[in-house]
């Protein structure tokens, strides 16, 4: 046998041609598609045509197991030494999944499953989504790796999706054992615009023991692009060597607060009257939530009497004054939440008249001021209004009188 000659394989189907040798007893085959197959030399057969069907290669394995018992006694040949067809085919398919000599163990599948190592404390769930630079000495070239940490001792199905226009786009979907980090995509800068809303929906249980229900997940998260320029907002962390930008989905069995506000619900609150008694004292999912939570301060929860005789009542617009958070809020939002307040405490002591009220509205643009004003003189206009007490409010408050 040559290189070049045709062969066929004896425990399965097809062949091809030799195209060299591996030591004394392996043929290099090659198939009609170019690839190299390393053969056992008495596991294949010269043929001069390319008919490899089924019934030559029963014709020759029937050849082959009759060709010894007559060489040895050609008398005591009988049925019993010929197989049956049936027989034949039966070890051509047990042939095809022996492994062959030179298989290597290390490259078959691993089937076991090693047990979860649980940690005390890790039946509570938390899981983070970390974004880790790559070069983090390049924080404003480098390309970012994103991971799901699984902190707990729960297996976790999960998928990541990001918002893309009106509809979202799956990225990542999959599970991730208890106690470990898993490798989701890595992105570079170009694509950051596109990541402004993430998504993380998580299903949790255990394999093979009983377990605790846990509530489904569904976490949204609002990525600030500039994050990613900045070298201190890359901070160290229990779950990476290096630097890294922390997300919580979920700790403790709580959920991270959603950071995406949702208009309608948030319209709803605003116009609200001042004086519903449904008006929400927590924060709850997207709304915001007033100041005071302690059900002790009646009316408008944003005013401060002033101390002394005057009896001047004083109302701080400022947003982070009137709103525990201002995430996902526009500024025409924020505008109109401080106008209502405004409107809500000039409600509040319209039949005490000669009533002086500051509204601390602060210098900035100007644009709230303008907007008092604006109402002052075409919503208001039998009250009279001035700047205040530059010496105890300083140069952004306006002092209205009622009348």
């Amino acid at each position: 046998m040559k290189i070049g000659d045709k062969v066929r394989f004896l425990s399965e189907t097809g062949g091809g041609k030799v195209a060299g040798f591996k030591g004394n007893n392996i043929v290099l085959v090659e198939d009609e598609d170019g690839f190299q197959i390393p053969t056992p030399l008495n596991d294949i057969v010269f043929v001069e045509d390319d008919d490899y069907s089924t019934s030559r290669i029963v014709k020759n394995k029937i050849e082959n197991s009759v060709k010894p018992s007559f060489q040895r006694d050609s008398a005591s040949t009988n049925m019993s030494t010929v197989k049956s067809m049936k027989s034949m085919i039966n070890d051509n398919e047990s042939t095809n999944v022996q492994h062959s000599e030179d298989d290597d163990p290390s490259e078959r599948e691993i089937t076991f499953r090693k047990p979860a190592e649980e940690r005390k404390g890790g039946d509570k769930l938390s899981a983070y989504l970390v974004f880790v630079p790559i070069d983090i000495k390049e924080v404003t070239n480098t390309r970012f790796e994103t991971y799901f940490v699984n902190d707990s001792n729960y297996y976790m199905q999960f998928s990541y999706i990001a918002v893309e226009g009106a509809n979202w786009s799956l990225h990542f979907a999959g599970e991730v054992e208890p106690n470990t980090k898993l490798f989701i995509e890595e992105f570079g800068r170009e694509i950051l615009n596109d990541m402004s809303r993430i998504a993380i929906q998580i299903n949790s249980y255990k394999r093979d023991k009983t377990f605790v229900k846990k509530e489904n997940i569904d976490v949204q998260i609002r990525i600030d692009p500039v994050k990613f320029y900045k070298l201190h907002t890359f901070q160290a962390n229990d779950f990476f060597d290096t630097p890294a930008l922390v997300y919580p989905i979920v700790e403790n069995d709580s959920p991270a607060q959603t950071l995406v506000i949702d208009p309608k619900k948030l319209k709803d609150k605003m116009y609200k009257s001042a004086d519903d008694t449904s008006r929400p004292s927590t924060k709850e999912g997207n709304s915001y939530s007033p100041r005071y939570e302690d059900g002790k301060h009646k009316d408008n929860p944003f005013v401060i009497k002033h101390r002394g005789n005057d009896d001047i009542v004083v109302v701080d617009l400022h947003a982070n004054e009137i709103l525990d958070s201002t995430a996902g809020l526009t500024s025409s939002d924020i505008l109109n939440y401080q106008l209502k307040i405004f409107h809500d405490t000039l409600s509040d002591y319209g039949g005490n008249k000669g009533q002086k009220i500051v509204f601390i509205h602060g210098k900035g643009e100007g644009v709230l001021r303008r907007a008092i004003i604006n109402e002052l003189v075409y919503r208001y206009k039998s009250y009279t209004y001035q700047d205040a007490s530059f010496q105890e409010y300083g140069y952004g408050a306006t002092q209205v009188t009622i009348k």
